[in-house]
């Protein structure tokens, strides 16, 4: 994980937090911050990136519910990449409206990655990135889940670009399919959405 501040726009700050082996870079502000310090106990000094640590212990070690109930209360312009050391776990979001640029995508070597710049996406993944889906949040083990539709599967759509002179590009969207209404939240692996996309874009390519 990195982070730098080369370029950074002052209305949508970047930091980066380390507490107890979970390591936190968070892009945007929040705009109910106030009030998500008094509702978890958390002194008036805690930024975003130390209250969605918080908020990640709060669902790891004991909430009842699911995340998508807890980032559903997050309000602002946001993106964040959390990854916790000791369980190895990777939780990751975006807000509803797509404020923050975000984008993720597989490497070479099968790694994911997750990056607010275009560049590292680009030569990391190649074609193999897509925009991270608005509303959505990730977690190792639950896979692609929507907070604002959490009863909807979060589907891979696969897009081809160009006139067909010069081939055409297989571009990969996420989108929730509202007419798919889940009994509960599945639980899936972890790469299991990109599996999916790259099976669709192996079949066309045949």
């Amino acid at each position: 994980m990195a982070l730098s501040h080369d370029g950074e726009n002052l209305l949508q700050p970047r930091s980066s937090v380390v507490m107890d082996d979970v390591f936190c870079i968070f892009v945007g502000n929040l705009e109910n911050i106030c009030e998500l310090k008094r509702h978890y106990g958390l002194s008036r000094h805690t930024n975003e990136a130390m209250l969605i640590i918080e908020v990640y212990k709060v669902l790891r070690d004991r909430a009842p519910y699911p995340p998508d109930q807890v980032i559903r209360d997050l309000i602002g312009k946001f993106a964040f990449i959390l990854y916790d050391v000791k369980y190895r776990n990777l939780f990751t979001a975006r807000d509803r409206d797509g404020g923050i640029q975000f984008k993720w995508g597989v490497a070479g070597d099968g790694s994911l990655v997750c990056s607010g710049s275009p560049d590292v996406i680009s030569e990391a993944c190649g074609k193999s990135c897509a925009a991270f889906p608005p509303g959505c949040i990730f977690m190792s083990g639950n896979g692609l889940v929507s907070f604002v539709h959490p009863l909807h599967k979060v589907r891979a759509v696969i897009r081809e670009e160009g006139d067909g002179s010069n081939g055409k590009d297989c571009t990969v969207m996420f989108q929730v399919d509202l007419y798919t209404r889940l009994p509960s939240i599945p639980r899936t692996g972890s790469a299991s959405n990109w599996a999916d996309a790259t099976k669709v874009i192996e079949g066309s390519a045949e």
